[in-house]
């Protein structure tokens, strides 16, 4: 496994392994892993970290803003700090994209264990409280509301923006940081659709079994 991955659980052991395996072992160890996994995908912390990743995009972003309306601006002591506004910003912006990058594979990781451990054997108990509809239902909800204070910022704000020196790089600021607002909504609720779709569908067969 990655070293970017070595604090997530351990995949599922092979099929034919688990039949040589002790069943109540199996499945104790399956509804552990599957509980922090669940915790890693939808947890409030990773909620939190997503919001606070935005804001330190959106802060970069901020440094660029005031790069443009520096640059717009007829004071020469204004246009001097243009070059310093810009490499502040990707200073900012190129960390944390690649941090981004790396929060995806990992996310992606998450979810191949998930439906790896889910596939592994069927425990309805234990499968019935990891569909999360709670964390999912939170997700959901927080992600509306920031994406309507996103489509406010966009689109609200950049409304009462007059034409004049400076009006162009403040349009670039405000409507850059409501559409990271806006993506940020789009990422929580998408995740937390897929994780409750995939739920649905991976543990459907539980009561089958």
């Amino acid at each position: 496994m990655p070293a970017s991955h070595r604090d997530l659980p351990p995949p599922p052991p092979p099929a034919h392994m688990r039949a040589w395996m002790d069943e109540t072992v199996l499945r104790a160890d399956r509804a552990l892993f599957l509980r922090d996994l669940v915790k890693r995908s939808l947890g409030l912390g990773r909620l939190l970290l997503l919001w606070t990743v935005s804001a330190v995009f959106a802060l970069g972003w901020t440094f660029v803003g005031m790069a443009v309306m520096a640059h717009e601006s007829d004071d020469g002591l204004s246009a001097v700090f243009v070059p310093v506004y810009a490499v502040l910003g990707a200073g900012v912006l190129i960390p944390t994209g690649f941090w981004f990058v790396w929060g995806a594979r990992r996310d992606r990781e998450v979810r191949r264990l998930l439906s790896a451990w889910a596939e592994a054997d069927r425990d309805p108990a234990t499968d019935s409280r990891l569909r999360a509809p709670g964390r999912s239902l939170t997700w959901l909800l927080s992600s509306f509301v920031l994406g309507a204070l996103g489509l406010w910022v966009t689109f609200g704000t950049a409304a009462t923006v007059r034409p004049g020196k400076g009006a162009y790089g403040l349009i670039t600021y405000v409507m850059g940081i409501g559409m990271i607002l806006w993506i940020t909504a789009l990422l929580g609720a998408a995740k937390a659709t897929a994780h409750y779709r995939w739920a649905l569908r991976a543990f459907s067969g539980a009561r089958r079994h």
